[in-house]
């Protein structure tokens, strides 16, 4: 038999209510961490994101005068639609089409280049930070720490107070990050 939508929701809703008691009770300790959130508010997450941005600043304004130029086309193209030669606005036409695909291609060119380099930097502060949490986790009881960065988290509610973002980036910082996890190698984030 099957459950109502409306009935259902109220069961998961109770279930997960109740997940925090019945793990006290059970001795386990459950935390929380915003990973994507605690990997761009480190000290070396802002750094790394700041330089990949500043890297890609001239691009970002290459691809700004390329729709500059394409905005000055069309403004050409309608002030002398009344004037120009049917050939002229044909050729016109077909500068702009040729400048939009240039364009197109350049912009997910540069937007597939900038989200690989700052997947890489989230994989390798993901795999320190992995390290730093495993030891805060430890020094502090939890038996689970969920990720709840992710829309498909599993975690429908949580308190703040199991919430270890915060904390977890103070001992990353603290541990001065390169040093905090190695080489990153124990325990890297699922993709």
């Amino acid at each position: 038999m099957k459950m109502p939508v409306s009935l259902r929701a109220a069961a998961i809703a109770l279930v997960v209510s109740c997940a925090p008691m019945l793990a006290q009770s059970a001795g386990t300790t459950i935390a929380i961490i915003n990973i994507q959130d605690a990997i761009t508010r480190t000290q070396e997450g802002q750094k790394l994101i700041k330089a990949l941005q500043d890297r890609y600043e001239p691009k970002s304004k290459e691809l700004e005068s390329m729709q500059k130029e394409i905005g000055d086309l069309r403004a050409k193209l309608n002030q002398g639609a009344n004037t120009m030669s049917e050939e002229a606005k044909r050729d016109l036409v077909r500068q702009i089409q040729q400048k939009e695909r240039d364009g197109q291609r350049a912009v997910e060119d540069a937007r597939g280049e900038f989200n690989q380099e700052q997947q890489t930097i989230f994989n390798e502060i993901g795999g320190k930070l992995m390290a730093v949490i495993d030891t805060f986790a430890k020094e502090k009881g939890y038996s689970i720490v969920l990720d709840i960065s992710s829309p498909q988290s599993p975690v429908l509610y949580a308190v703040n107070e199991v919430n270890i973002t915060n904390d977890v980036i103070s001992a990353y910082d603290a541990g001065g990050g390169a040093a905090a996890g190695g080489d990153g190698a124990a325990g890297k984030p699922a993709p």
